[in-house]
């Protein structure tokens, strides 16, 4: 028996990527996905008008809310729309859409739930034009979350990221932050939940259309994490549990039970 095709769903948290967005589109594999959803936070060029003429499925926020906030957007409309596999593709063209089919086959083959892709696998980041403060910053960051998480990546700061749908309804995306760390506390909420994270390579582009954050900007990132961390091990420690941590799944499980035993009684 021939199990049924995943719907595989293209999420683009969009930012002023007029200039990028047709060549990201372009490059996208679009054999292998059902549909692309585009959430323009709030741009001032004309990404919304692009995304409408290439027929994208278009959601637009009336203000720039942040990167987390848009991403919350993506995942919610894409379960909407019944993905079975999420990707988020930066439509900034930074990270190269044709590797998508490499990004969702442990996912297919159901090696992982969560796949990254990995700029500090194969060829050196510096060498494809990575600044050296965000690449050392970067495998610092990285030695400090794979001694909490327990696990041996090669980096969580990247954002060519798959999901197996049941992932994105376990975790608790709403309580996670508006901005850019948001990346973070859903690989900690994921790493919490015991969930499998597999990483392949992915060259990346630097250019001046790419996103990139300023070095006052990486720094307040790399503080938010060090904050995030912290609150996980006191989590995992049982010192203070914290709801943003625990499933979705088993506190409606165990919200159920009360009402049950209550009904009872």
């Amino acid at each position: 028996m021939t199990l049924p095709k995943p719907k595989v769903v293209v999420v683009m948290p969009a930012y002023n990527a007029a200039k990028t967005l047709h060549m990201t589109y372009a490059d996208l594999p679009r054999d292998m996905v059902d549909l692309v959803i585009l959430v323009d936070d709030g741009s001032s060029d004309e990404t919304a008008k692009i995304a409408r003429e290439l027929g994208l499925e278009l959601f637009v926020h009336n203000r720039n809310y942040g990167y987390g906030a848009n991403q919350k957007t993506c995942y919610r409309e894409a379960l909407r729309a019944g993905a079975d596999i999420v990707v988020m593709v930066h439509p900034d063209y930074q990270y190269d859409p044709r590797l998508l089919p490499e990004i969702i086959q442990p996912l297919q083959e159901g090696l992982a739930d969560v796949v990254l892709g990995s700029r500090l696998m194969g060829l050196h980041p510096m060498q494809q034009g990575m600044p050296w403060w965000k690449y050392y910053a970067n495998r610092f960051l990285t030695m400090l979350e794979n001694t909490a998480f327990g696990l041996r990546l090669s980096e969580y700061h990247t954002g060519y990221r798959a999901f197996r749908r049941e992932v994105l309804e376990s975790v608790n995306l709403e309580m996670n932050s508006d901005k850019f760390i948001f990346d973070q506390e859903i690989l900690a909420q994921i790493v919490s939940l015991n969930l499998r994270v597999a990483e392949v390579p992915v060259p990346t582009r630097y250019f001046a259309q790419a996103s990139s954050a300023s070095f006052v900007a990486s720094t307040r990132y790399g503080l938010s994490i060090l904050w995030v961390l912290a609150r996980y091990l006191v989590h995992r420690s049982g010192l203070l549990r914290q709801r943003q941590f625990e499933s979705l799944e088993r506190r409606y499980q165990s919200a159920a039970k009360v009402k049950a035993a209550g009904k009872l009684t």
